[in-house]
């Protein structure tokens, strides 16, 4: 802590939300006397976005981590620790090591856990025989191993998990870029590409939506919605879905494979999904629009591990973290709360090598782009601001607090032919 003489802010979680809370609040507390600890184990931050990137062979793994460390702001007392027991009506927190903290105010944004024992035989399979996952800093290499290895006659699935999970356009990204590389290869047409979502549709804004089922048909995958990966057998190379939904609902599908990209269940921390501060699916049940918990006025949280209902994207902390930050203070000075989170959310969707279409938007699936561009569109532009544009802001700009971005459009109108 850095005075011992202000409100002690307890932040849990140094992922992006947690950094970007901490640099903001540096930033902006101004005379408001205010001592932040942030409590995280993990010795490496991953830029996680660009894990499509590593596992797509544009990004090496080095490219997107840094030092936790390094990341830290400068006042900000850091304990290399997990949070074993939230006990809010006590104002503490118990820590894995045995030690309690109290706090006046607390902050929960830990994130996702993956949870790969909820598919039979995927953490045995991980990283063997064609089986890979984005998701995995350890494995997102060999997803870029697995698509150089496919040869003419092979099949390649990539699975969705069940929502809600980060970044729920990632598998859909890996097989664009898996089809697109089989493509320029000129073997495309003689392999089989599936893929396998636990949704009924490719995408839960119908406005994009609509657009990626054309770059489906396009790249020739094969579109198995209502699948879900219940388990993996490396050793035959055999991958079996449970049908969730339709008339073969609850009914299993083997399927054998030369690539399996999978995508785990997630989750929040047993320690968040058990506490007082969870909602009964185990999120941090707070107000969608302040980021305050709806029991707990002390305590904000924001992230994935946050019950709010968008997308799970670091471009969603991007615009969380301010409100977060601005009402903590209001709160602590004795203001009015604002309601100001909106729901924003921004997935690049990466169609190809050289192309993206950047969906952005905020609660209700209503559209919100940001550049004055046809959002249903391919552009270089966007490839060029998801693979140059949004790490230098990320590591440069949001993890040392700046919020000052161009603001997106709430007043966009979709085409007339398309509403």
């Amino acid at each position: 802590m850095t005075s011992g003489s202000g409100k002690h802010l307890v932040i849990v979680g140094g992922g992006t939300a947690g950094i970007t809370v901490a640099a903001t609040l540096m930033r902006k507390a101004g005379g408001t006397a205010v001592d932040i600890t942030l409590i995280d184990p993990s010795d490496v931050h991953y830029y996680q976005p660009a894990f499509t990137l590593v596992g797509a062979g544009t990004f090496r793994l080095d490219h997107v981590q840094r030092r936790e460390e390094s990341l830290i702001p400068r006042g900000v007392e850091w304990i290399r620790d997990r949070v074993k027991k939230f006990e809010p009506d006590q104002n503490r927190v118990q820590l894995k090591s045995g030690s309690t903290m109290a706090y006046d105010y607390l902050v929960v944004c830990p994130g996702l856990e993956l949870n790969w024992e909820k598919i039979q035989g995927a953490k045995e399979a991980l990283g063997k025989n064609g089986v890979c996952s984005n998701y995995s800093p350890d494995h997102a290499e060999y997803t870029w191993s697995c698509i150089q290895n496919l040869k003419a006659g092979d099949v390649a699935l990539y699975t969705q998990a069940p929502l809600p999970f980060k970044c729920p356009g990632a598998p859909q990204k890996a097989a664009y870029l898996g089809a697109h590389y089989l493509q320029k290869r000129g073997i495309l047409k003689d392999c089989q590409v599936q893929f396998l979502t636990h949704a009924p549709v490719m995408f839960s804004v119908p406005f994009f939506s609509r657009e990626l089922d054309k770059i489906v048909a396009r790249y020739g995958i094969q579109p198995r919605f209502q699948h879900n990966l219940v388990a993996v057998d490396w050793q035959k190379k055999a991958a079996t879905f449970e049908i969730v939904g339709g008339d073969k609902q609850g009914q299993k599908l083997t399927l054998a494979f030369n690539m399996l990209h999978m995508t785990p269940p997630q989750s929040p921390p047993e320690s968040v999904r058990t506490s007082p501060l969870a909602n009964a699916a185990g999120f941090v049940d707070v107000h969608h629009k302040t980021l305050q918990h709806i029991k707990y006025s002390n305590v904000f949280g924001l992230g994935d591990a946050a019950a709010t209902p968008n997308s799970k994207t670091a471009a969603a902390v991007r615009k969380q973290a301010p409100v977060v930050v601005r009402n903590l203070l209001t709160l602590i000075r004795g203001g009015q709360l604002e309601e100001g989170y909106d729901g924003y959310a921004s997935c690049p969707l990466t169609t190809a090598y050289g192309k993206v279409i950047m969906a952005e938007f905020i609660y209700g699936g209503k559209v919100t782009p940001t550049l004055p561009l046809d959002p249903r569109r391919e552009y270089w532009i966007n490839w060029w601001i998801k693979v140059t544009g949004l790490p230098l802001f990320y590591w440069h700009y949001m993890l040392r607090g700046h919020d000052r971005f161009l603001p997106h459009r709430t007043d966009y109108v979709e085409p007339a032919a398309l509403a």
